[in-house]
């Protein structure tokens, strides 16, 4: 087993969780190296990029994380745009969340937050609606990001400008201390040389596989499928949010469609008949015409998920590695709150008592 003598801070993961921290680190003047299997594993080019606190309903301090994160995007798009002059497609365009009944409505978690809409109401914000929904609640504050075609490939763009280097194809297969302090990785490259690449810091960010890299992490993955079908532009001028089933309008027409929740999955890879009919299904029981609409592209992926579907963040419990892993559905909409809690503790930066108080109520060892 050879020895890497250099010691930048190691990102564990380049997924959209690490190539954020990267570039928040970068900035802060941080020598960053990011090491990646395969990136277009990663969550990030799998989610529909919904900034959604509100219409997912999120309770307790995940509210409150959301909450502060969907504030804090704006800012943190505007400094990625700067470092890598690509658009991101941040849009503040509204979420509605459609009710059978009026008890359904009032019974939302977030429902204070909302707007009650009356089925008129409904059918001026989203023309063909299906009769089965009688009341909404429209989030005009929540929004959406174009991650899986204009964010993660921005994000690597200014992470290159700031002098981050990636090791691509390259699998950590051991997490090295000596006696409780973290001293580097393991690692097996693209030809199957076994090194240990020798740090002091690190970030592990590998999402859902997480746990196969830290055995001790309560993370586990959420097999999603999804598909994208192509409508006129301004086919829908909201995202709508169902019952297992969202819709996702792009400025283009495309329209992102998502998604199944499959937790015995494991890391089953491929689309199943099953899946692509609930997906289909979903649309019908939302708006039943777009289903006419000719289909573009279908995926999968695997959200990191926790027994309380809380992210893991802050120290982990070996000195000088770090968590920001296990968003679940919420790691678009984590990714700017997270960056900043992350950079501002490795950087022993300032933290105000709410952002002092998510790293507590997120610690790994909460359960």
């Amino acid at each position: 087993m050879g020895i890497l003598s250099e010691k930048p801070l190691l990102i564990l993961g380049g997924g959209l969780m690490g190539l954020a921290i990267a570039h928040e680190l970068a900035q802060k003047g941080k020598r960053v190296e990011i090491l990646s299997r395969s990136r277009n594993e990663a969550a990030g080019f799998v989610a529909a990029g919904m900034l959604a606190p509100h219409a997912e309903g999120l309770k307790g301090e995940l509210l409150s994380l959301g909450q502060t994160s969907l504030q804090r995007h704006p800012r943190w798009i505007e400094s990625i745009e700067t470092n890598s002059k690509m658009p991101c497609g941040l849009k503040t365009c509204g979420i509605l969340v459609p009710f059978e009944n009026l008890k359904d409505c009032e019974s939302y978690p977030t429902y204070k937050f909302g707007e009650k809409l009356t089925r008129i109401e409904l059918l001026q914000e989203v023309p063909g609606l299906s009769d089965n929904w009688k009341f909404g609640l429209l989030f005009r504050q929540d929004g959406q990001i174009d991650n899986r075609r204009l964010l993660m490939r921005a994000l690597e763009k200014a992470c290159v400008e700031l002098g981050v280097h990636f090791q691509e194809g390259v699998e950590v297969i051991e997490i090295m201390k000596d006696s409780n302090k973290f001293n580097g990785v393991k690692i097996k490259d693209i030809n199957g040389n076994i090194n240990h690449l020798k740090s002091e810091e690190a970030v592990l960010c590998c999402g859902a596989w997480s746990k196969q890299i830290f055995k001790t992490l309560p993370i586990f993955p959420v097999k999603g499928q999804m598909l994208s079908i192509q409508g006129p532009k301004q086919i829908l001028k909201r995202i709508i949010f169902g019952p297992g089933i969202y819709l996702v309008p792009r400025d283009d027409g495309l329209i992102i469609v998502g998604a199944t929740s499959e937790r015995e999955a494991g890391f089953q890879k491929g689309l199943t008949p099953k899946g692509q009919r609930e997906l289909q299904k979903g649309i019908k029981s939302l708006i039943p015409e777009l289903n006419q609409l000719p289909h573009m592209e279908r995926w999968w992926g695997f959200r990191p998920c926790t027994p309380d579907e809380g992210p893991l963040l802050g120290m982990s419990s070996i000195n000088g590695l770090w968590l920001a892993t296990g968003h679940h559905r919420n790691g678009v909409l984590l990714a700017a709150i997270t960056a900043e809690l992350i950079g501002k503790s490795i950087c022993s930066s300032y933290l105000s008592k709410e952002e002092s108080n998510f790293l507590t109520q997120f610690r790994w060892d909460r359960f």
